[in-house]
């Protein structure tokens, strides 16, 4: 994979990251937010949660975002230098050795990602205090509800996607497994609440947020690693891209947050 792919890959990403913010991607979140809260959000991206989470916990609380991409956290550095409650740090989970410890972790779309999110949730309660919470947002990738259905092309770049992401240790349906992991970690009162993204056509972005599975049909991942056939992909990409704007009447990804106390 050359440089000039993995840049445009991480600018595409920044830009999606740049787009979210807490009360719209991690509303559930809001209600658990103190004055004074000390927060990790595991993750981070560009910090775009992290800064609507630091606002919420005031000059009196800390937040602290990690990513392991450092092209993300330079920008959200920039982006969002006039929080001085937030710090964002170039840095893996797993090496991560922050001087304290926190009272809320949370995880946004990550653990999917994952291969070992057993391990990720043992590593963010050691860094907990006693009685402090975590967080975690994630998928059932296996229940996305497409109304209509989109072109064969997309359909079926979409299973070999859930299955390239099965055969590298990924779970498809990391949100209902969350709970069970959360109790295997040692987490106590584990609660799940939907928080699935449903967008129908008229609404603002409609077309943008649909169409994320354009975006992901971009990468070539899967055709190096000899998953899928180019003209598959580019068909898949141009008949869903015309099927968002003339078709599509709305989409449901769903997503859960579950959390659980220290």
């Amino acid at each position: 994979m050359d440089n000039k792919y993995i840049e445009r890959r991480e600018t595409s990403a920044t830009k999606i990251f740049d787009n979210r913010s807490l009360e719209a991607d991690y509303r559930t979140l809001v209600p658990m937010l103190r004055e004074g809260m000390r927060v990790l959000d595991v993750g981070c991206g560009t910090g775009a949660i992290s800064s609507g989470i630091a606002r919420r916990v005031g000059p009196t609380g800390t937040v602290t975002g990690i990513d392991t991409t450092a092209r993300f956290i330079e920008s959200g550095r920039g982006t969002y230098q006039d929080v001085p409650n937030l710090t964002l740090i170039h840095s893996d989970l797993f090496e991560f050795e922050p001087d304290e410890t926190f009272d809320l972790i949370v995880s946004a779309r990550v653990l999917q990602w994952l291969s070992n999110p057993l391990d990720a949730l043992l590593t963010m309660k050691r860094m907990l205090n006693p009685g402090g919470w975590v967080s975690i947002l994630d998928y059932n990738h296996e229940a996305l509800d497409w109304q209509p259905e989109p072109p064969e092309s997309m359909r079926q770049f979409y299973a070999t996607f859930l299955r390239w992401r099965q055969d590298a240790g990924m779970s498809n349906r990391m949100a209902d497994e969350l709970p069970g992991l959360l109790t295997k970690a040692g987490f106590g009162s584990i609660e799940k609440i939907n928080s699935d993204e449903h967008y129908e056509r008229g609404q603002a972005q409609f077309e943008e947020k649909v169409g994320i599975w354009a975006k992901v049909a971009g990468s070539v991942q899967m055709v190096e690693e000899g998953y899928l056939d180019d003209a598959l992909r580019l068909r898949a990409i141009e008949e869903y891209t015309d099927w968002v704007w003339d078709e599509a009447v709305s989409m449901t990804m769903k997503l859960s947050e579950v959390r659980g106390k220290n």
